[in-house]
């Protein structure tokens, strides 16, 4: 499968940026989630890779080929580029089976493809099936009724699924009639000889024409495989249709119509159309969100299958975390357009790039506690927190030092200033109408402030921010900070707590069958490697470490 490289892409409409000059790069046999708010952009990106949507410039690569490139003047369509689309609305034709829907489309498709010889292809898989007869036999015992009665619908189904073929073959090894033979191994010796005859026969006449048949039984003449533009056998068809009905398990619903499925299977039945002309990525918009939790969680696991058993590349949007935490080996994740960090899902769980990465991924969600104060000769951060009542000693996972950290940032906050200058000096360039904000991060609190107005407050290097996951939260008998329990939410192996610190609020996660009763004062520390220090004025993450917290 392809990789998939994204240079430069901007789409706006206007003034208004719903992407802004993407760069990515999404791997071979990935499965990449497209995540973030709504309206942040990861829809339009998804549609400009699959050719729905034309991008305003910049250069989109699937594989080693260009399809599209805004300098260039290249735009291929969405039909030429053999992507495979899954939408929330599953768009199954109500008049039609589940055979005839995942069919449709193969039967309209016409390209340049390999010639077959699909006689003697069936003459060789007779011959394998009836190298053992008794199986054959025992198979279609296995399709009788209560009564004794052949059910021979049933037998074609165990048939197309033993031996991986077609219906028209299955139909045909049912009709020698084995089965009511005295002697099935002398019966399936007979049958065997006459088709092996026969497969000579056709590589004889292939031979007379200076033309031979490779091992797939494709035609062979002057060392190249035969080629012509033509549509699909239905033969050929008919295998594609029963391979993706194998993959995702609705081999036995080909004769019902949609409105005779459930919900689970009625998209197991769109992403069996959407494999069937074997697509070289696999596009999914929510594919999920119709179908109830439970649902939701098995479909995910059947994803997660499909992928290993496709070998293609995925991409999936979605704005529920939780999906693109379990499903993908590497999260895109946007916001106003413009890539916030793109990882695999715990290093973005764990270190996340700034304030909204930390703030969208995770639930229940990270607690944040604004933080003041410096960085010690010994390169730990000496900070107060919770309005000076506590004091925290901040060591870093790796040294660092600050000051070069602050000249890092001033230096990159010059730089994008004297880029939005030059496209204000531009006539060309536009400039972008929905401007980037700093994130606007919540502090839970027992009494929320007012919404009167409020300065602004004066931000200086001396201010942070400490995310701190609610698994860091350890209630202890000795622990180092006194709070009372505000809210508890037990769901079995774990309970979500509230923890009133006087105005303050923390969200902590306690893992076995502890109940907690609301309103009985607790203490808790912080522990772990994985708590996040923030810069407050850029939102950017520092550096992770841990803390040890002493009352002032």
């Amino acid at each position: 499968m392809p990789e998939i490289k994204l240079t430069n892409v901007t789409k706006r409409w206007g003034k208004f940026f719903a992407v802004d000059h993407l760069n990515l790069d999404i791997e071979d046999n990935a499965f990449i989630t497209l995540l973030g708010p709504s309206g942040c952009g990861k829809t339009t990106t998804l549609r400009m890779i699959a050719g729905l949507e034309t991008p305003t410039s910049g250069q989109i690569k699937i594989g080693d080929r260009i399809v599209f490139d805004s300098d260039a003047g290249i735009n291929i369509p969405a039909n030429k580029r053999k992507v495979g689309f899954l939408f929330q609305n599953y768009a199954l034709w109500p008049n039609m089976t589940v055979y005839q829907n995942i069919s449709f489309g193969l039967s309209n498709i016409k390209e340049e493809m390999p010639v077959y010889d699909f006689e003697a292809k069936k003459c060789a898989d007779m011959i394998e099936v009836l190298k053992n007869p008794k199986e054959i036999a025992k198979i279609i015992e296995e399709c009788r009724d209560k009564t004794g009665k052949l059910e021979t619908e049933k037998v074609y189904l165990k048939f197309i699924d033993t031996y991986t073929i077609s219906r028209y073959t299955a139909k045909e090894l049912f009709a020698m009639g084995l089965h009511e033979s005295g002697d099935i191994v002398k019966a399936a010796r007979q049958k065997s000889k006459s088709l092996e005859q026969n497969l000579e026969a056709i590589k004889t006449s292939h031979e007379a024409k200076g033309e031979k048949l490779n091992e797939d039984y494709a035609v062979v003449k002057g060392g190249r495989v035969v080629t012509s533009v033509r549509k699909l056998t239905r033969e050929e068809v008919d295998l594609s249709v029963r391979r993706v009905s194998r993959i995702v398990k609705i081999g036995m619903f080909m004769d019902r119509y949609p409105a005779e499925l459930s919900g689970g299977q009625q998209q197991r039945v769109a992403i069996a159309r959407t494999l069937a002309p074997e697509p070289q990525v696999l596009f999914m918009d929510e594919p999920l969100s119709n179908l109830d939790a439970k649902l939701r969680l098995e479909m995910r696991y059947e994803l997660q299958r499909l992928h290993l058993e496709t070998g293609s590349t995925f991409v999936y949007v979605t704005h529920d975390q939780m999906e693109a935490m379990t499903l993908a080996t590497k999260i895109c994740l946007i916001n106003n357009g413009v890539l916030q960090q793109y990882d695999q899902p715990l290093t973005v769980y764990n270190r996340p790039n700034n304030l909204f990465v930390a703030d969208f991924v995770g639930n229940p969600s990270i607690n944040f506690m604004e933080a003041k104060g410096i960085q010690r000769s010994d390169g730990k951060l000496e900070l107060e927190v919770l309005c000076g009542s506590y004091r925290i000693v901040f060591e870093p996972n790796e040294k660092f030092d600050l000051s070069r950290w602050f000249e890092k940032r001033e230096a990159e906050e010059q730089r994008k200033a004297k880029e939005l200058e030059a496209i204000r000096e531009d006539k060309k360039a536009v400039e972008k109408g929905n401007k980037d904000e700093a994130f606007q991060y919540h502090i839970d609190k027992v009494v929320e402030d007012d919404f009167g107005v409020h300065e602004e407050p004066v931000i200086t290097n001396e201010d942070f921010v400490l995310g701190i996951r609610p698994e860091c939260i350890k209630i202890k008998d000795n622990g180092s900070v006194d709070g009372e329990i505000f809210g508890e939410m037990p769901t079995g192996m774990e309970s979500t707590i509230k923890i009133a610190v006087g105005n303050f609020l923390l969200t902590g996660v306690v893992f076995g069958n502890t109940l907690y009763q609301i309103g009985s004062k607790k203490k808790f520390d912080v522990e772990g490697k994985d708590i996040l220090l923030f810069d407050r004025k850029s939102g950017r993450c520092i550096s992770a470490g841990s803390v040890e917290i002493s009352a002032n």
